[in-house]
């Protein structure tokens, strides 16, 4: 999420639930970080047959993290049942009213009716899974963060990571999709505040994620972009505001 992007859940109740057979053990810390860019991680548990081989990366984890495993055997050879009980553990949560919110942890798109009636309930819906997850799946949530995001990169700043400049050839650019969320947040004085067009990003596609082109927030990527955009600040009661408009 953009730090310019305005909030209202920062201090909301997320459970975070994860399918172990659509995620990386290796990834669980960004995961629950990036959970906790929307509000307070109260409720944390991970679904998967424990009884098998496959499910020994997260072992050591999930105790570091206080992530609570959910059994759930196989009843069939080659059918995931994962999938069944974390749809049904998520509608029981969501009728105790004891979280404000969701993070779906998968790229399966079994979980996206699960993401649709979530949203449907009036509370947040955020789902975390790789490029290959569905866009139904996607488009189902209020905010859709893809692992691949997640890696750390390389620490010295002055080389790119090859996955990063793979990233930014690969992805359709975002001009088009900045123009309409322009579009959408515009003022009368043609004028748009930095964190109201990042709302509208998300509106537009839940799956929008600056560091996808290679830049950690929305601000630096619209700035990179100065034939296009021009941006100003302003103080206010001690804080700043980002503004952005089309040059003409």
């Amino acid at each position: 999420m953009p730090d310019e992007q305005i909030t209202s859940i920062s201090r909301h109740k997320i459970a975070i639930l994860i399918d172990g057979d659509n995620a990386q053990a290796s990834l669980l810390s960004q995961m629950l970080v990036e959970a906790g860019k929307y509000g307070l991680v109260t409720l944390r548990r991970i679904y998967g047959d424990w009884t098998t081989n496959s499910m020994n990366s997260w072992k050591d984890v999930l105790n570091f993290h206080a992530v609570q495993p959910i059994q759930q055997f196989r009843y069939t050879v080659g059918k995931n049942a994962t999938d069944s009980a974390m749809i049904i553990d998520a509608m029981d949560i969501l009728h105790s009213g004891v979280v404000d919110g969701f993070c779906l942890v998968s790229s399966d798109s079994d979980y996206t009716r699960l993401a649709t009636r979530i949203r449907e309930t009036g509370i947040f819906a955020m789902g975390i899974g790789e490029k290959k997850t569905p866009k139904p799946f996607v488009n189902a949530c209020d905010v859709f963060v893809y692992t691949e995001n997640l890696v750390t990169e390389e620490k010295n700043p002055r080389i790119k990571s090859k996955k990063t400049q793979e990233k930014i050839t690969v992805d359709q650019e975002p001009i088009p999709l900045l123009i309409k969320a322009f579009e959408m947040s515009v003022q009368e004085d043609g004028w748009s505040l930095l964190a109201v067009m990042g709302n509208a990003l998300y509106q537009l596609d839940p799956g929008f994620d600056p560091r996808t082109y290679g830049h950690k927030q929305l601000s630096r990527l619209i700035g990179s972009y100065k034939d296009i955009f021009e941006q100003r600040s302003v103080e206010t009661n001690g804080s700043t505001l980002f503004y952005v408009k089309i040059k003409e």
